[in-house]
Protein backbone atom coordinates (compact mmCIF):
# COMPACT_ATOMS: atom_id res chain seq x y z
CA UNK A 1 0.00 0.00 0.00
CA UNK A 2 1.48 3.61 -0.88
CA UNK A 3 1.93 5.78 2.13
CA UNK A 4 1.00 8.47 0.37
CA UNK A 5 -2.85 6.97 0.59
CA UNK A 6 -1.85 6.49 4.47
CA UNK A 7 -1.07 9.88 4.08
CA UNK A 8 -3.80 11.31 2.77
CA UNK A 9 -6.00 9.11 5.47
CA UNK A 10 -4.44 10.82 7.90
CA UNK A 11 -4.85 14.44 6.97
CA UNK A 12 -8.41 13.33 6.83
CA UNK A 13 -8.80 11.88 10.09
CA UNK A 14 -7.35 15.90 11.10
CA UNK A 15 -9.76 17.66 8.78
CA UNK A 16 -12.77 15.51 10.18
CA UNK A 17 -11.54 15.49 13.46
CA UNK A 18 -11.19 19.62 13.37
CA UNK A 19 -14.68 20.03 12.51
CA UNK A 20 -16.03 18.23 15.34
CA UNK A 21 -13.94 19.86 17.92
CA UNK A 22 -13.21 23.64 16.58
CA UNK A 23 -14.98 25.82 18.21
CA UNK A 24 -16.49 23.59 20.83
CA UNK A 25 -18.92 25.07 23.76
CA UNK A 26 -17.56 23.89 26.90
CA UNK A 27 -20.49 21.70 27.79
CA UNK A 28 -20.12 19.64 24.78
CA UNK A 29 -16.20 18.35 25.89
CA UNK A 30 -17.43 16.76 28.59
CA UNK A 31 -20.84 15.64 27.69
CA UNK A 32 -21.16 11.89 28.06
CA UNK A 33 -24.18 10.16 26.95
CA UNK A 34 -25.40 6.42 28.80
CA UNK A 35 -24.14 4.44 31.41
CA UNK A 36 -20.11 4.40 30.67
CA UNK A 37 -20.40 6.94 27.45
CA UNK A 38 -16.74 8.73 26.53
CA UNK A 39 -17.13 11.82 26.99
CA UNK A 40 -15.59 14.04 23.71
CA UNK A 41 -12.39 14.53 25.88
CA UNK A 42 -11.84 11.00 26.62
CA UNK A 43 -12.86 10.39 23.04
CA UNK A 44 -10.41 12.90 21.59
CA UNK A 45 -7.90 10.95 24.08
CA UNK A 46 -8.37 7.46 22.80
CA UNK A 47 -7.80 9.14 18.77
CA UNK A 48 -4.66 10.06 20.06
CA UNK A 49 -3.65 7.26 21.69
CA UNK A 50 -4.76 4.86 18.77
CA UNK A 51 -2.09 6.98 16.62
CA UNK A 52 0.41 6.67 19.30
CA UNK A 53 -0.03 3.05 18.82
CA UNK A 54 0.40 3.24 15.30
CA UNK A 55 3.50 4.86 15.48
CA UNK A 56 4.80 1.89 18.12
CA UNK A 57 4.23 -0.07 15.24
CA UNK A 58 6.85 1.87 13.51
CA UNK A 59 9.92 2.15 16.16
CA UNK A 60 9.89 2.17 20.21
CA UNK A 61 7.51 4.18 21.76
CA UNK A 62 6.19 4.98 25.32
CA UNK A 63 2.47 5.03 25.36
CA UNK A 64 2.46 5.48 28.79
CA UNK A 65 1.78 9.01 28.50
CA UNK A 66 -1.33 8.69 26.24
CA UNK A 67 -3.54 6.84 28.56
CA UNK A 68 -3.45 10.34 30.79
CA UNK A 69 -6.51 12.71 29.91
CA UNK A 70 -5.43 15.81 30.25
CA UNK A 71 -7.35 19.39 29.57
CA UNK A 72 -9.15 20.08 26.14
CA UNK A 73 -6.68 22.30 25.22
CA UNK A 74 -3.75 20.05 26.08
CA UNK A 75 -5.75 17.23 24.12
CA UNK A 76 -6.27 18.91 21.39
CA UNK A 77 -2.28 19.91 20.83
CA UNK A 78 -1.50 16.13 21.67
CA UNK A 79 -3.53 15.37 18.84
CA UNK A 80 -2.02 17.50 16.49
CA UNK A 81 1.23 16.65 17.53
CA UNK A 82 0.79 12.68 17.65
CA UNK A 83 -0.70 13.11 13.76
CA UNK A 84 2.06 14.89 12.69
CA UNK A 85 5.11 12.40 14.13
CA UNK A 86 2.86 9.65 12.30
CA UNK A 87 2.86 11.50 9.14
CA UNK A 88 6.37 11.84 8.67
CA UNK A 89 7.17 8.42 9.66
CA UNK A 90 4.95 7.74 7.00
CA UNK A 91 6.42 10.50 4.65
CA UNK A 92 10.10 8.87 5.14
CA UNK A 93 8.90 5.65 4.02
CA UNK A 94 8.99 3.64 7.21
CA UNK A 95 7.88 -0.04 6.72
CA UNK A 96 5.65 -1.48 10.33
CA UNK A 97 7.87 -3.31 12.22
CA UNK A 98 5.11 -5.88 14.00
CA UNK A 99 2.11 -5.24 11.98
CA UNK A 100 0.98 -5.35 8.23
CA UNK A 101 -0.29 -1.76 6.40
CA UNK A 102 -3.32 -3.12 5.59
CA UNK A 103 -3.69 -3.99 9.65
CA UNK A 104 -2.76 -0.69 10.44
CA UNK A 105 -5.38 0.38 8.20
CA UNK A 106 -8.41 -2.16 8.96
CA UNK A 107 -7.25 -1.39 13.10
CA UNK A 108 -6.35 1.55 14.93
CA UNK A 109 -6.80 3.98 11.49
CA UNK A 110 -10.35 3.07 10.79
CA UNK A 111 -10.98 3.02 14.71
CA UNK A 112 -10.19 6.28 14.67
CA UNK A 113 -12.45 7.77 12.28
CA UNK A 114 -15.00 5.49 13.79
CA UNK A 115 -14.78 8.06 17.17
CA UNK A 116 -14.44 10.99 14.60
CA UNK A 117 -17.96 9.86 13.61
CA UNK A 118 -18.98 9.72 17.79
CA UNK A 119 -17.51 13.23 17.87
CA UNK A 120 -20.03 14.58 15.61
CA UNK A 121 -22.61 12.89 16.77
CA UNK A 122 -22.10 14.08 20.31
CA UNK A 123 -22.17 17.84 18.46
CA UNK A 124 -25.77 17.69 17.50
CA UNK A 125 -26.33 15.65 20.73
CA UNK A 126 -24.97 19.03 23.01
CA UNK A 127 -26.91 21.26 20.30
CA UNK A 128 -23.67 22.28 18.46
CA UNK A 129 -23.98 20.68 15.38
CA UNK A 130 -21.16 20.81 12.67
CA UNK A 131 -22.91 22.24 9.63
CA UNK A 132 -23.00 19.96 6.39
CA UNK A 133 -20.62 19.87 3.72
CA UNK A 134 -19.57 17.25 0.95
CA UNK A 135 -16.69 16.07 2.15
CA UNK A 136 -16.03 14.72 -1.47
CA UNK A 137 -15.03 18.49 -2.26
CA UNK A 138 -13.55 18.76 0.85
CA UNK A 139 -9.70 20.89 0.02
CA UNK A 140 -7.30 18.09 1.72
CA UNK A 141 -4.09 17.67 0.94
CA UNK A 142 -1.48 15.32 2.43
CA UNK A 143 0.60 16.78 4.94
CA UNK A 144 -2.23 19.06 6.09
CA UNK A 145 -1.95 18.04 9.49
CA UNK A 146 -2.44 21.17 11.40
CA UNK A 147 -6.11 23.74 10.75
CA UNK A 148 -5.35 26.37 8.74
CA UNK A 149 -5.48 29.89 9.95
CA UNK A 150 -8.29 30.91 6.92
Amino acid sequence: MDNNLLRHFLATLSYRTTLAIKEAPSHYIVLEVGENGRSPLKILNHITFLMAYTISCYKDYNLAEYRNIHSWETETVRFYDTLEELDGILREGVLPLNRSVEQLLQGPFADAMTHVGQLMMLRRLANAPVPYENYMEADIEIGGIRPSSK
